[in-house]
């Protein structure tokens, strides 16, 4: 699927939005490991939340990583053998990954928790100030 570039003359200063675009393309094809997204309900004036939930059966705590790299948010989880293993049948995938997920300005992780093989990670969107201000139109004579 093509995406049209942002290149309307009313877009100024979104060069950075279209290379954010590019790269979650790129990335969103491999489907491990699967993955959740869901709006936690409001109570009265909390920020609106989300919960990212990553089924991550059979890695330790020890074995991932969630990190804050601007503003993306990147899982990686990492398995090691620790001693030679001869299956009759690998059907257990054992293997390393990184999701990662763009985040808006001014998102929020809150924290990170591991039960049962779900990685479940929770984000807050504040809402944004309305600004605005008066541009002040010089005179030259």
């Amino acid at each position: 699927m093509s995406r049209p570039p942002l290149n309307s003359p009313f877009l100024l200063g979104f060069d950075e939005i279209e290379r954010a675009l590019d790269r979650v393309a790129r990335t969103a094809s491999d489907g491990y490991p699967p993955y959740n997204i869901e709006r936690i309900p409001r109570v009265e004036s909390a920020p609106e939340r989300l919960r990212i939930t990553l089924a991550v059966a059979g890695f330790t705590r020890d074995q991932l990583d969630v990190s804050l790299e601007e503003n993306q948010l990147v899982i990686r989880g990492r398995q090691t053998e620790e001693r030679e293993r001869h299956f009759l049948h690998r059907g257990i995938a054992a293997r390393q990954f990184q999701r990662a997920f763009l985040l808006a300005e001014g998102m929020q992780v809150l924290g990170a928790d591991l039960v049962n093989g779900l990685l479940s990670i929770d984000l807050a969107r504040p809402e944004p100030a309305r600004v605005v201000k008066k541009i002040e139109i010089a005179a030259r004579d």
